[in-house]
């Protein structure tokens, strides 16, 4: 019997690569630089499954991949998949869902720390040599611990950066989510709410959603608005889950405190990008998931999503607009 064939798209540790071997014929793509659309849309002609992240999953694509009948991406989000195309052709989309939640999560809280104490801020000014006195009320952060946290997207990730605020901190949390979890709720103390309530109520709002036609700049100019001016507004989620504009006239004109990003509207982020030359925000190069241990799982998970989809016809990581 025929192994079905697969292209990986992008390096993934060689065990991995051992592990998709046994059970098909692999080929790859061996530079450290991204492939360009171009190159792989010409390796796809006779290919059964593929591994990816962020590549574009369109029309396009699938014209050229007659064969195709699995994409596995090596990521949690997967706004790059054309739903609707890939329902229509039967193909099964799947991705790396738990595999990082406790890397991203843990981030995230790093981000409410460095904003709430000036972290990086604080860092740069004594590097700067400006640290001539003891006491200095211009350096006052705000505490964490005992305030309200506000979660959008009660998924994985919500639920353990929810745990760790909770049981670690002592925080308030409130949660906004398309349906409510009432096992959550009960298992970590968390409070149900409408978005509104929760903008409103919460010293830190995290955003923790997918990118989708309904999440598209979720937070916009009315939902800054809405917030504390004492506020903390992180983003770990994708750039444009945001009004970008919005976030930058919102920290401008001090409708809210600050802002810890991992995501930006356009990435990498622009040179230019007033949020580059603002001290009450912290800004990082996308590292929600980049640890060694933590990619490594995202990659065998991917890989046992492309093997049992292509060999049972099944995964357990589809997402779920392409479940059956």
């Amino acid at each position: 019997m025929n192994k079905p064939k697969v292209y990986i798209a992008k390096p993934i540790p060689h065990e991995v690569e051992e592990y998709i071997a046994q059970h098909c014929d692999l080929e790859k793509w061996d530079s450290n630089e991204d492939i360009t659309r171009e190159e792989l849309l010409e390796r796809l002609s006779d290919i059964d499954g593929l591994l990816t992240s962020g590549t574009k999953i369109d029309e396009e694509l699938l014209k050229k991949a007659p064969n195709l009948k699995v994409v596995s991406n090596m990521s949690v989000g997967y706004n790059n998949f054309d739903l609707k195309a890939m329902k229509n052709r039967h193909i099964i989309g799947t991705n790396v869902a738990g595999a990082l939640d406790d890397t991203v999560a843990d981030l995230i809280f790093g981000l409410m720390l460095a904003c709430a104490r000036r972290i990086t801020e604080l860092d740069r000014y004594v590097k700067a040599g400006k640290w001539n006195r003891d006491d200095d009320l211009e350096l006052y952060g705000a505490n964490v611990h005992h305030r309200t946290l506000g979660i959008i997207g009660m998924g994985r990730i919500g639920e353990a950066v929810a745990k760790r605020a909770s049981l670690g901190f002592d925080m308030n949390v409130l949660y906004y989510n398309r349906s409510r979890k009432k096992e959550v709720e009960e298992k970590l103390g968390v409070e149900y709410c409408s978005m509104e309530e929760l903008l409103k109520r919460s010293d830190f709002i995290v955003i923790m959603t997918p990118l989708t036609e309904a999440t598209l700049h979720l937070i916009d100019k009315e939902q800054f608005n809405l917030m504390k001016p004492s506020a903390i507004f992180i983003n770990a989620s994708r750039g444009k889950t945001i009004n970008e504009k919005a976030l930058i006239e919102a920290l401008q004109s001090k409708k809210i405190r600050g802002a810890g990003l991992d995501v930006f509207d356009v990435e990498p982020v622009e040179i230019d990008n007033p949020l580059l030359r603002m001290d009450n925000v912290v800004t990082l190069p996308h590292i929600g998931s980049a640890n060694m241990d933590t990619r490594f799982d995202m990659a065998k998970l991917a890989a046992e999503n492309l093997v049992k989809a292509l060999t049972e016809g099944a995964a357990p990581n589809i997402v779920p607009e392409l479940r059956a």
